[in-house]
């Protein structure tokens, strides 16, 4: 393994690359005068930041968008066949929903939590916002569609005709990092295009949505005398500290039309990791960094936390249709996303509740995931009533992934014999999994900027009471490549494939080195993945038959 990480060329391979150029915030105000010249409506509200879907299940849905101004988000929901064209008769739906206001507060985004749709329903989406007069702002469109229902219950017939145990989605990690962002030269973050274009019904965000610990310069020299020319903002020019800072990452990254493409068109699940924060934190934390002059990770979590809440559409935080709860409380990021018959997606948190980053071998028992949400986990997947029930982690469970020298990141410890340390809280979850009968589990993770697909059997492991299991690794999209990482054996996980990056901190200009995970569920449930670079090819597949 390389002495070269992504996390050790983070904190200073860019800092010297040369002075940021700011881009001014756009000024996006309309104004309509009448023949007499009055003006009849002043600085209508724009959309700054596009429109978004999110946590899409077969009959719910979060809408997200961000306005210019203070203003309500308002949605129109029309039910639509494969040619946009309005479904009639008994199929017919179409429902306006009106959200929270959006204000300084939220930095202006709001989501409305719709509820009660139809399954199986490709919807066409209309979003605007309205100001304190009721006048509607600019106007965007997007669509999206509900999971596939129960055949059984009559429901979950897509609008083309397709069988309803039927879909396909997209996953990847790590966006804007390493100082490699957006250059409008190469046509921007052009790995999200290629995930658009395989028409996923859905994208999971497995974490590392922004880099809020990496500056973004306005110029980089590549290795190879090639000069990467960032778009730059302020916020997105010193590392993160305040929270107009960490929102300022989330505004930059939707600056990027494939971004904006892809999230008006296809449903995000979103996980944090570290960098959402500051690089390889955990609560209690305090920074050594000097570029820091707030060094109290909880404090910068809490503002990392809430920018994140407000810029993903999550559920479980702003408004339901017809209800008038606004504000961003605290919720968990850990959830269930079911999506029908054939599949449920479980997503993990295993940054809030982390123990401190040490070499990982305590013979007691040390968390990352924490006592509530690793029963949380075993309860959910064995009472999941899907054919595949997919575990999306934030961090690998195998690969190590060192903190420093001695210190290790994730929960593999450089140890292949029994569990240790964090090992133990995940020995405990798949043991309990076995215990339970639990079959066709599937995990998938992002992080260490390289793809991988792993397989994990006790016949080579040096902890044996566990089902055997696939875990497949994809990112970064769009982000330094570093790779590959040493496996630990605990769990005896075997590389069946890997990908990754000429050198370490290669940057996204060739696509060839940007990854993500494509999957595919038939109508006999067949879960086949592929790995494929940010040029949509193909470099692996596999094709897992269901256990029944």
């Amino acid at each position: 393994m390389t002495a070269f990480t992504r996390r050790n060329v983070l904190k200073g391979a860019l800092a010297a690359a040369g002075a940021a150029t700011v881009v001014p915030a756009a000024t996006a105000a309309a104004h309509a005068t009448s023949p007499a010249g009055i003006a009849l409506v002043r600085n209508r509200l724009t959309l700054p930041s596009g429109i978004a879907t999110g946590d899409v299940t077969a009959d719910s849905g979060v809408l997200w968008s961000r306005a210019s101004g203070p203003g309500r988000l308002v949605a129109n929901l029309l039910a639509v066949d494969e040619d946009g064209a309005p479904l009639r008769g008994g199929r017919a739906f179409q429902r306006v929903l009106r959200g929270s206001a959006g204000s300084e507060a939220t930095d202006f985004t709001s989501r409305i939590n719709a509820e009660h749709l139809p399954a199986g329903t490709r919807f066409a989406l209309t979003l605007h916002f309205e100001d304190a007069d009721g006048n509607a702002g600019e106007t965007a469109q997007g669509s999206f569609s509900t999971a596939p229902g129960s055949s059984a219950s009559g429901t979950g017939l897509l609008s083309s005709g397709r069988a309803p145990r039927k879909q396909s989605f997209v996953w990847t990690g790590d966006t804007a990092g390493q100082g490699w962002g957006i250059n409008e030269e190469i046509g921007g973050m052009r790995g999200y295009a290629a995930m658009h274009a395989t028409k996923p019904d859905f994208f999971i965000h497995s974490g590392d949505t922004i880099y809020a610990d990496g500056p973004i310069a306005a110029q980089v020299t590549e290795p190879d005398g090639q000069i990467w020319r960032n778009l730059v903002t302020e916020e997105v020019s010193k590392v993160a500290e305040t929270l107009n800072e960490y929102r300022g990452r989330h505004r930059y990254n939707l600056m990027d039309r494939n971004v904006r493409a892809l999230y008006a068109e296809v449903p995000v699940i979103a996980q944090w990791d570290d960098h959402e924060t500051t690089n390889n934190w955990y609560p209690g934390e305090i920074l050594t960094d000097p570029r820091y002059t707030e060094r109290r990770v909880d404090v910068l979590a809490a503002r990392g936390r809430q920018a994140w809440q407000e810029y993903q559409p999550v559920s479980g935080l702003g408004t339901r249709a017809g209800d008038g709860s606004t504000g961003f409380e605290p919720a968990r990021i850990y959830r269930k996303i079911s999506r029908g018959p054939q599949l449920d997606v479980i997503c993990l948190d295993m940054r809030t509740f982390k123990d401190p980053n040490t070499d990982g071998r305590e013979t007691h028992l040390t968390h990352i995931l924490g006592e509530e949400q690793a029963r949380w986990l075993t309860t959910e997947v064995s009472r999941s009533k899907a054919t595949w029930k997919v575990i999306s982690a934030d961090l690998p469970l195998g690969l190590i992934v060192p903190d420093g020298p001695v210190n290790q990141e994730s929960l593999a410890n450089r140890d292949p014999g029994a569990p240790l340390g964090k090992e133990l809280e995940i020995a405990g979850v798949l043991s309990t999994l076995k215990r339970n009968r639990v079959k066709n589990v599937v995990w998938l993770t992002a992080d260490v900027h390289y793809c991988a697909a792993h397989h994990y059997s006790p016949e080579r492991a040096g902890f044996t009471d566990f089902d055997p299991f696939w875990e497949f690794v994809a990112g970064p999209i769009n982000a330094g490549s570093f790779g590959p990482g040493e496996l630990d054996g605990t769990f005896g996980p075997q590389v069946a494939f890997h990908r990754t990056g000429a050198y370490a901190n290669q940057s996204p200009r060739s696509g060839e080195n940007q990854f993500f995970g494509h999957v595919d569920l038939d109508e006999d449930d067949v879960f086949t993945v592929s790995l494929r670079n940010a040029n949509g090819t193909v470099l692996w597949s596999k094709a897992l038959h269901p256990e029944r």
